[in-house]
């Protein structure tokens, strides 16, 4: 058994982390000090925009008219299906109570947060189904308040495609705000007076760590870093096809990492000739981001045996993981880590990227060992509760009150010996040794 690298990363997602967590130390500490001017501030500087912020209907109708009635269309149907997977996804959770034992009911509510804020990052593309992404998942989930935010484009207002796929998608609120800016004035409620519960989207590495420090005041979706694609190929894969999807996720950006593991000599040769002429047929745009990305980030590794692609795909718990293989139902059932699968040439990223339901705000960064993307149970918190009569509550108090007392904790078994006086006075129930020290 043998695992051999035939193109190895020279750089890793970490890389370009330090720059990033200093600007954005910066950016917060300005934002909390000055508010909304702060905010405005740093949209003329960065985006060149002085419009308004939050944008009213009149507003929008007027930035959506010229929308062509096909692109309307397609992002109706594109939407249409993440809300139906999302609704899904909803009717998969319950609420739910059981009776553990004679007069004790427990339960569970799932209950949406208030708020949430969708980031929609616009920038070296107009990133159309980010807005329905999420949007429509959080209003699936019964969120009451989404706020929307995306940059200017080209300094000319929020990209009429994406304000579009917003509107259909129910945003409540859209502000015309990106970068480090849009999170800071959503998690702190600015221009709307009402602070994000939690904050959602994908975006540059400026929006993941501005996200990243201000968890905990306010909750994300997942640590996320650039858009990362891993392809594993047996001998059966079409080279074209494989290559041709590498670079489909490459073009997200330099530092969006590529990775082939494969079984088959043949496929890994074939495909790292393909990689430089697909590229180099691209776009200027996609041609410089795809070209960066496989060169510092891209990997071709070869294995023996299919668990070994296995060991290798799950250790690096990949956003976006295709299987160009024989017997998938194998792989399925085999592979743990990943943001979103992808079984069979005939299915790919780009795809579920816009398309097909399933949500593509995925973990990166390795997340995927222990988080899941984007979905309704993000904006749901499963509340648990619990009554019960006085037969119930005789029968565990003192087994609460002696747990207490062998943890040492005096006050915690008092409101055990409160509760049995009342309801069983003279008893002679055991509520353990009382705590003296």
């Amino acid at each position: 058994m043998a695992i051999t690298y035939l193109k190895k990363a020279t750089k890793t997602p970490e890389t370009e982390t330090d720059s990033a967590r200093t600007v954005v130390t910066e950016m917060l500490a300005r934002i909390q000090a000055g508010g909304e001017q702060a905010v405005r501030d740093y949209a003329l500087s960065l985006d060149k925009w002085d419009g308004p912020v939050v944008m009213d209907q009149a507003m929008i109708a007027e930035r959506i008219r010229d929308v062509p009635d096909g692109v309307k269309e397609d992002i109706r149907l594109a939407a249409g299906q993440v809300r139906r997977f999302a609704e899904a996804q909803r009717d998969s959770c319950r609420d739910f109570s059981v009776e553990l034992s004679p007069g004790l009911t427990l339960g569970q509510k799932l209950v949406p947060v208030n708020t949430a804020g969708c980031y929609v990052p616009t920038g070296r593309y107009a990133h159309i189904a980010s807005a329905y992404m999420s949007v429509a998942t959080a209003k699936a989930a019964g969120v009451k308040t989404v706020v929307a935010c995306s940059a200017p484009y080209k300094g000319t207002g929020i990209h009429p495609y994406v304000l579009y796929a917003m509107t259909v998608a129910g945003a409540d609120v859209i502000m015309c705000l990106g970068g480090v800016q849009a999170i800071a004035a959503m998690t702190f409620g600015l221009f709307t007076g009402k602070p994000a519960d939690i904050i959602v989207g994908p975006g540059n590495k400026f929006v993941a760590e501005a996200k990243r420090m201000l968890f905990g005041k306010v909750g994300i979706d997942v640590f996320a870093g650039p858009s990362e694609v891993a392809v594993i190929a047996d001998d059966s894969a079409d080279p074209l096809i494989v290559a041709t999807d590498l670079v489909g996720q490459a073009e997200h950006g330099h530092e969006s990492p590529a990775w082939l593991i494969t079984s088959s000599r043949r496929v890994a040769d074939a495909v790292m000739a393909l990689m430089p002429e697909l590229i180099e047929a691209l776009p200027p745009t996609a041609r410089d981001a795809a070209g960066a990305a496989w060169r510092d980030y891209g990997e071709v590794v070869l294995c023996d045996t299919r668990e070994e692609m296995v060991a290798i795909s799950d250790a690096y718990a990949c956003e976006h993981l295709e299987v160009h293989c024989t017997d998938l139902d194998w792989w399925h059932a085999s592979l743990t880590n990943y943001g979103s699968l992808f079984l069979g040439e005939e299915t790919n990223v780009a795809f579920g990227d816009k398309v097909s339901g399933p949500n593509h705000i995925l973990p990166t960064k390795f997340a995927a060992r222990y988080s899941a993307g984007l979905s309704v149970h993000k904006f749901l918190k499963p509340l648990t509760w619990q009554r019960m009569n006085r037969e119930a509550c005789q029968a565990l108090a003192p087994v609460s009150a002696r747990i207490s007392r062998l943890e040492g904790m005096e006050a915690h078994a008092r409101t055990s010996d409160v509760r049995m006086a009342k309801y069983a006075p003279g008893n002679n129930a055991d509520l353990g040794r009382p705590v003296e020290a």
